[in-house]
C-alpha cells in the first residue's frame, strides 16, 4: 500500500510517499508556484516518484490538503454570485445578527457588509414558505423561480446559493429551486444550504451556503485539474482531500461542499502533532498537546486535550469574518513564519509580519531577488541556518546578504548591534506566537504547563524551545520529519462524513426510542454516503451527539448521546449536559429544564494509515557525530551572546542519544535549535523531545 501526501502551503510545497508495505517514507519539498499551486505540487510528485524509483501508477492513494479555498476568500476572489431566497429575506446575509465585530468601535468594516458574498442585485426572491413546524404554508412559485434563473444567467452570475427560510425542516422547495435552475442556466455551479449544513440560524447557514457557491467553482476546476494531471502523469488513485474537521474526503464531496475545505492545510498539521504526541506519552494520561505549525507565511496553533481534538465552537467559526457554520477544528492562524517581513513602522516601531516574502521572492537568502529582512534572514544571520542543511544543500543559500541587510535595514536605524537587531526579530515573532498560544489555553481556562508542545513546520523547530521558555511548557516534541508534518498527516485520519438534524424538543418530553428512531435515519444517510465511496460497514465507525441547552439559552454545547449506534437512556443524556456545562462555564443549573436543539452523527470510513517506524539504537557519542562547529548567536539575559555551536545531522541520531545545548540539528525539511539552556533527546521513533536545564 503507497500513500503520496501532498500539502500546499504558502512557501513550499511538502511531499510524503510512504510504502507501508515495506514501512519505507520518503519526504520531499519544492517552493510553491503562486499562479497555479498545482503545477509546484505536480513538480514534487514527479520528483518523489524519480528519488524512489516508483512507479506513478503503483500508488494506492493520493491525499491532499489545499488552502485555495481559504484564499479565495481571504483575497475575496471567488466568481460572481447569486442567490435565491424566500421573498422578503434577501437582505439577512447583509443585517447579519446587529453584531459588531468590534463592539466599541465607531470605525470598521463589517466583513459581510463591505465585501458581501452575494451583490445585492444578484439576491432574488421568490415566493414561498415552509412554516416552523416543517409544513408548506406557501408553495414554491416555479415560474418565478425560472425567471429568477434567467435574469442572474443574463447578468453573467456563475454560482448559484438557494437558502429558503426553514429548509432545514423540509428542503423541498429548495431540491426542486436547484432543478429548476440547472435546466434555466446549466452552466452555473448551484448549492443550496440543505445540502450544505442543514441547521436553524438564517444568517449563518445563508452566510455559509453563499461561501460555498462563492468558491466552489474554483475548488471544483482546481481539484479537476489537479486529478487530470495526476493522471496524465499516470496516478490513478483517487484523489482524497482534507477537510476543515480533520477527516478525509472525495473528490465527489468536495466539488459539492468546497467550503469544507477552508481549513485543509492547517488541520492536517495538528492530526501529525496529534499523531506524534499520542506516540511519545508520558504517562497513561490523555495526550495533552499544544501543536505550533510554523512554515513560511503563517503560524497555526491547535490543541489537543484528553487526547482528543479541539473543535471550535458554533459561536467562533469564521473565516476572514464571515459566520461560517461547518465543523471545524479549533485553529488560531497569525502572520508568522519564515518569511515574515520584519520592517520599521511609519513612527519607527519594530515590527515582524504579517506581510510575507513567500515563495517569489522570498527571503534575501533565497537569491530570488527578495531585499527585505525576513525571519530566516534573522535566523541566517545569527548563524543558525547553514547552506549545507537547507533542503539538503539543494538551495542556494546565501549566509552574507541577509546579515547586512539587517544591519542596514534594522540596526542602523535602530542604533542597535545587528545580532541584537536580528535577535530583536525573532523576540518579536515569538511573542506573537505565545500570545497566540495563550489565546487558547490561558484564555480558555487550560494551563500550558499541563501540556506538552509540538512544534514543527519548516520553521516550527527554530523556535520550539523559546516558545516552551516563554509560557513554561515543560517538554516540547520535535516530530520526525517536522517540515513535512502536514503531509504526514493527512495520511493518520479517515474518511468523515457528518449529518445534522435540527429538533427542538425539550429532553424532559423525549424518550429513548423516539430519539433511537431520529439518530437511525442520520445513521443511515451517513453509512449510505460511505457505501458510495467503497467502505464496508465493518470499516464505519460512528459517533452519536446533540446540541443542547438550558431553555432560555442563545447558544449550545455538545453532548455525547449514544454508543456506537445505540443512544442512551435520556436522563444519561441529561447529566451530561450538566457536567459538560460547569466544565465549561463554572457552574450549571440541574433544576432548570433543557432543550435539544440539533442531532448530530459524525461516521468515520477507515483508510489505510502512515505507520510508526523505530529508528536504530543510539550508538556512540554524540559528541562525535558533530560535522563542524560554528559561532551561533543566542540572547543571554536580554544580551547577544556568541557560542561555539555543533552542528549534527539528524539522521545520524539514533534513539536514547541526548545533547546538551547549544547544539544545531539539521535535516532536508527543518532546523532544529537547541539553545544553551536546553538539553535535547531522542526517542523511540526519531522525535526529538526537548527540554529546559538550569
Amino acid at each position: 500500500m503507497k500513500i503520496l501526501g501532498v500539502d500546499i502551503g504558502g512557501t513550499f510545497t511538502d511531499i510524503y510517499l510512504i510504502d507501508n508495505e515495506t514501512g519505507e517514507q520518503t519526504i520531499h519539498k519544492v517552493s510553491t508556484t503562486p499562479d497555479d499551486p498545482s503545477a509546484g505540487a505536480l513538480t514534487g510528485i514527479r520528483e518523489i516518484c524519480e528519488m524512489t524509483g516508483t512507479d506513478p501508477g503503483d500508488v494506492d492513494y493520493v491525499l491532499h490538503g489545499t488552502t485555495i479555498a481559504t484564499n479565495a476568500v481571504l483575497e475575496h476572489d471567488g466568481v460572481a454570485t447569486g442567490m435565491i431566497t424566500t421573498e422578503n429575506y434577501r437582505d439577512v446575509v447583509h443585517i447579519g445578527r446587529h453584531q459588531r465585530p468590534q463592539n466599541y468601535s465607531i470605525q470598521q468594516d463589517i466583513p459581510w457588509q463591505k465585501n458581501p458574498l452575494v451583490r445585492r442585485r444578484h439576491r432574488k426572491e421568490v415566493p414561498e414558505r415552509v412554516t416552523a413546524d416543517g409544513q408548506v404554508a406557501v408553495a414554491l412559485d416555479e415560474d418565478a423561480v425560472a425567471e429568477r434563473a434567467a435574469e442572474l444567467r443574463s447578468e453573467g452570475v456563475e454560482s448559484v446559493a438557494v437558502s429558503f427560510l426553514f429548509s432545514y425542516l423540509n428542503d423541498e422547495h429548495e431540491r426542486r429551486t436547484k432543478e429548476i435552475v440547472e435546466e434555466v442556466h446549466p452552466d452555473a455551479y448551484v448549492t443550496t444550504s440543505s445540502e450544505v449544513y442543514p441547521q436553524f440560524r438564517e444568517f449563518e447557514r445563508f452566510t455559509t451556503t453563499a461561501m460555498n457557491a462563492f468558491i466552489g467553482p474554483k475548488v471544483v476546476e482546481y481539484i479537476g485539474r489537479f486529478k487530470r494531471e495526476l493522471e496524465a502523469f499516470g496516478v490513478s488513485a483517487d484523489l482524497h482531500v482534507m477537510q476543515s474537521n480533520g477527516g478525509i474526503a472525495t473528490e465527489d464531496m468536495i466539488k459539492k461542499t468546497a467550503v469544507t475545505l477552508l481549513l485543509s492545510g492547517p488541520a492536517a498539521g495538528i492530526l501529525g502533532g496529534k499523531w506524534r504526541g499520542d506516540a511519545n506519552p508520558v504517562d497513561d494520561a490523555g495526550t495533552n498537546v499544544i501543536t505550533l505549525d510554523m512554515g513560511g507565511t503563517s503560524a497555526d496553533i491547535g490543541i489537543v486535550s484528553g487526547g482528543e481534538i479541539v473543535e471550535a465552537n458554533v459561536r467562533e467559526t469564521q473565516i476572514g469574518g464571515y459566520p461560517v457554520m461547518i465543523p471545524m477544528i479549533d485553529i488560531e492562524t497569525i502572520g508568522a513564519g519564515g518569511g515574515s517581513i520584519a520592517y520599521l513602522d511609519e513612527v519607527g516601531a519594530f515590527r515582524v509580519g504579517p506581510k510575507s516574502a513567500g515563495a517569489v521572492p522570498g527571503p534575501v537568502a533565497y537569491r530570488r531577488g527578495g531585499t527585505d529582512p525576513t525571519v530566516t534572514d534573522a535566523h541566517v544571520a545569527l548563524g543558525r541556518i547553514r547552506p549545507e542543511f537547507f533542503l539538503g544543500g539543494e538551495m542556494d543559500l546565501s549566509t552574507d546578504e541577509p546579515r547586512e541587510v539587517v544591519r542596514e535595514r534594522l540596526a542602523e536605524p535602530l542604533g542597535m548591534d545587528t545580532m541584537e537587531a536580528a535577535l530583536g526579530v525573532l523576540q518579536i515573532v515569538n511573542n506573537g506566537m505565545a500570545n497566540a498560544i495563550r489565546s487558547k489555553t490561558i484564555q480558555k481556562g487550560r494551563d500550558p504547563k499541563k501540556f506538552a508542545l509540538v512544534s514543527f513546520g519548516g520553521a516550527g523547530p527554530m523556535h520550539a524551545a523559546d516558545i516552551a521558555r516563554e509560557l513554561d511548557i515543560p517538554r516540547t516534541l520535535i516530530p520526525a520529519s517536522p517540515g513535512v508534518l502536514s503531509a504526514i498527516g493527512l495520511s493518520t485520519t479517515d474518511l468523515q462524513y457528518d449529518q445534522i438534524a435540527t429538533e427542538f424538543s425539550m429532553l424532559a418530553d423525549l424518550d429513548r426510542e423516539t430519539l433511537q428512531a431520529d439518530y437511525d435515519d442520520l445513521v443511515e444517510r451517513v453509512r449510505t454516503r460511505l457505501r458510495a465511496d467503497g467502505v464496508s460497514d465493518d470499516d464505519i465507525a460512528l459517533e452519536l451527539t446533540a446540541d443542547c441547552r438550558y431553555q432560555g439559552q442563545g447558544y449550545e454545547l455538545n453532548v455525547v448521546v449514544g454508543d456506537g449506534e445505540r443512544v442512551l437512556p435520556v436522563d444519561r443524556v441529561r447529566e451530561t449536559f450538566d457536567e459538560i456545562h460547569r466544565s465549561e462555564f463554572g457552574h450549571n443549573f440541574p433544576e432548570n429544564p433543557v432543550e435539544l436543539v440539533n442531532e448530530r452523527v459524525t461516521a468515520y470510513g477507515r483508510l489505510p494509515s502512515s505507520k510508526l517506524v523505530p529508528i536504530p539504537d543510539a550508538e556512540g557519542d554524540v559528541a562525535d557525530l558533530a560535522l563542524f562547529t560554528e559561532d551561533v548567536y543566542f540572547s543571554v539575559d536580554g544580551e547577544a551572546r556568541s557560542f561555539e555551536t555543533p552542528f549534527v545531522e539528524r539522521a545520524a541520531l539514533g534513539a536514547g542519544h541526548e545533547i546538551d545545548g547549544p547544539v544545531v540539528i539539521g535535516e532536508k525539511d527543518s532546523t532544529t535549535i537547541v539553545p544553551p539552556d536546553f538539553s535535547a533527546r531522542v526517542l523511540e521513533y526519531g522525535d526529538i523531545e526537548l527540554t529546559r536545564g538550569a
